[in-house]
């Protein structure tokens, strides 16, 4: 089995403030990401390439369908688990990079990028180490990694965010516009980091609408229009 395998997935949501009408996003999303391959979402916007990889991360639960990972013989239904469970994934399995930093307010940033490792029980300062070695990577000041990154720039916040999603050696990345706010050149170095977490055997799936990263890291393209309940309807 690949490290992620989605069969039959279904979402929609409930307007409860609009009679409880119900919208649909997308059905029967079935494909699978292999270690060391880079999948990417493809499709317009609002046809749920976003709401994917939030069922993956266990944000969103799905109305029907499973989304199964697995890592060292463990095999486990994102679609099925419990709030735990999920939080123990999150730890153990499944990596996320949002589109947006949602950071604790005043926590420096080199602390905001190490904290996934010294989660997993790291200590903290071989985990400032490892984030400060990323952060350097990504072109972050050094000035900057002890300042709260919500005084920072768009680019600054999402390199950040970047950093803290790329740092833990997890089997399985969710990557969601991750080059969205930033210029060529960290463009490049995040499809540099993509190339060398596909090299360590991640599984990586990605939704980016540059063409360039998407030919640069993209081993199969999915498009979720396939899948799309709006489209359908």
């Amino acid at each position: 089995m690949d490290p992620l395998q989605l069969t039959g997935v279904a979402k929609s949501f409930t307007m409860h403030l609009q009679g409880g009408i119900r919208l649909p996003v997308v059905a029967g999303v079935t494909f699978s990401v292999g270690a060391g391959e880079c999948v990417a979402l493809a499709g317009p916007s609002g046809t749920g390439k976003s709401s994917v990889l939030k069922m993956i991360f266990g944000n969103y639960r799905c109305d029907a369908g499973q989304i199964l990972v697995r890592h060292r013989g463990e095999r486990v239904d994102v679609a099925r688990a419990d709030a735990r469970a999920i939080l123990r994934l999150r730890r153990t399995i499944i990596g996320y990079v949002s589109q947006f930093l949602r950071a604790v307010p005043r926590v420096a940033a080199i602390d905001v990028v190490a904290e996934p490792l010294v989660a997993a029980g790291v200590s903290r300062e071989a985990a400032r180490a490892r984030a400060g070695d990323l952060l350097a990577q990504l072109n972050v000041p050094e000035r900057l990694w002890r300042l709260p990154p919500a005084t920072f720039s768009g680019g600054e916040q999402q390199r950040v965010n970047i950093a803290r999603g790329f740092l833990p050696e997890l089997p399985i990345l969710l990557l969601d516009e991750p080059t969205a706010s930033l210029d060529a050149v960290n463009r490049a170095v995040v499809m540099d980091l993509i190339t060398e977490k596909k090299k360590a055997g991640t599984a990586v799936a990605s939704i980016v609408h540059d063409d360039d990263v998407r030919a640069r890291t993209a081993d199969r393209v999915i498009d979720i229009t396939h899948f799309s309940a709006q489209g359908a309807a």
